[in-house]
């Protein structure tokens, strides 16, 4: 994939800034309101959402890999570089085939992609632990991705509204 300076330099703002969403997320005690483990909003899939319509599925993975590889790095937990890639590879691939579907809106690609997710770090989990148990708590998360990934439809429906009158829009290539 040849990308141009302009495709370049968005890819590179638009991973700071999920880098940044993603760090923004440890300051939201969302574990007060729902005290289960593993349970988080996904801003920083907004940004991937947002990719995706925009610049389209390659330039999303690009955006995606690196702030899943960052992201571990700058935590200093590479360890949970599996988790955030095996998630975001699922929701990712969930959601290219979903925004295919002209019947379905932002909202419903969203969902999709936070549930995809949450089956892909749940395959992480069973991987790098050997055991099936992480399998049960699945249901929990996909109630979860549910309201998580509307939010985010909801934040990504109102972004694309914001910039229809941009040329942001009309990046794909």
């Amino acid at each position: 994939m040849k990308l141009t300076t302009r495709q370049l330099t968005l890819c590179a703002v638009l991973t700071a800034l999920a880098l940044g969403l993603s760090y923004l997320e440890t300051f939201f005690p969302l574990s007060l309101a729902i005290p289960l483990p593993g349970i988080k909003l996904g801003l920083a899939n907004i940004v991937t959402v947002f990719a995706l319509y925009a610049l389209g599925p390659a330039q999303a993975a690009l955006i995606l890999a690196g702030r899943c590889l960052l992201g571990s790095v700058f935590a200093g937990n590479m360890s949970a570089l599996i988790y955030s890639a095996l998630g975001g590879a699922a929701a990712l691939g969930a959601m290219s085939g979903l925004s295919r579907l002209r019947r379905l809106s932002v909202y419903g690609v969203s969902i999709g992609g936070a549930a995809a997710h949450n089956c892909g770090q749940i395959a992480a989990a069973v991987l790098t632990l050997g055991n099936s148990a992480p399998v049960y708590y699945l249901p929990v998360l996909l109630a979860v991705a549910l309201f998580t990934g509307a939010l985010t439809g909801l934040i990504s429906a109102c972004l694309f509204r914001a910039l229809a009158h941009t040329d942001l829009m009309s990046t794909k290539g």
